[in-house]
């Protein structure tokens, strides 16, 4: 499971500089709104994703012989997305509900991207 640490760790990374260009996006353009949903989505969607590799973690433990109930956090993480949405309907004017489910795809996008060059770069 150190590997899904890791590649959390990257994904923290790349999430932060693109909320990083999104500050700008959201500050010196005229796309305020589709800025703001981006950053909106890519934050639950980090969530998500840190609910995912807590629960592979918890997983991997119960597979391992010790005591407890596995579970994804399919339900948690699917309430989160949920939320991000239901704040992008109740605010309108500033945040841009396409880009918020764009953004929160994005770390998943992320995952299949990283995952495409790891395996690219070790054959």
């Amino acid at each position: 499971m150190l590997e899904m640490q890791r590649i959390f760790t990257k994904q923290k990374k790349y999430i932060f500089f693109l909320l990083a260009v999104c500050a700008l996006g959201w500050g010196f353009t005229p796309y305020s709104t589709i800025f703001a949903g981006l950053a909106l989505g890519s934050l639950f969607g980090l969530y998500n994703f840190w609910i995912l590799t807590r629960r592979m973690e918890k997983f991997d433990r119960v597979l391992s012989g010790e005591k407890g109930r596995a579970g994804l956090g399919t339900a948690i993480r699917f309430a989160s997305g949920v939320a991000a949405v239901a704040i992008a309907l109740a605010l309108p004017e500033y945040i841009h509900l396409i880009s918020t489910v764009i953004g929160l795809m994005i770390p998943y996008v992320l995952l299949v991207v990283e995952r495409i060059m790891f395996h690219a770069r070790n054959q």
